[in-house]
């Protein structure tokens, strides 16, 4: 396994293809001393560690990590995944499939407020796109 500074870095750049520059770019802005340890802890951990895994595709962790969100009802970081889908691959097909999983295994109440969630985002990823 890589040191840390490589996983920093490594976490960066899986962050950075996942969530998109911009989005990244504002949460490191917005850092300050107080959320300093937890972006790093985030950027090393989550994304050097776990993301930047080659063993599943970043689809298949897409779907993994809607439905786990989803199903545990962090409902913002719900959307932003989503949003995320436009780099990762997983389409609304795959979204629609492990949210499914999620009505089965974490409740229909879960899986119902996650579709509305991901409409949502789909649409307003629509209207970005024309407007």
């Amino acid at each position: 396994m890589a040191d840390a500074p490589d996983r920093y870095t490594q976490g960066m750049a899986t962050r950075r293809s996942v969530l998109g520059r911009r989005y990244v770019d504002a949460a490191v802005a917005s850092t300050d001393p107080f959320t300093e340890d937890f972006q790093k802890l985030i950027t090393e951990s989550a994304w050097g560690s776990v993301w930047s895994r080659d063993t599943i595709s970043k689809r298949e962790r897409s779907m993994l990590t809607i439905a786990l969100l989803a199903a545990l009802g962090h409902h913002d970081e719900v959307a932003m995944h989503v949003r995320a889908t436009r780099n990762t691959g997983a389409s609304m097909d795959d979204i629609k499939e492990a949210l499914l999983h999620v009505a089965i295994y974490a409740g229909v109440p879960a899986a119902n407020h996650a579709f509305k969630i991901t409409k949502a985002a789909y649409a307003e990823m629509d209207k970005d796109k024309t407007g």
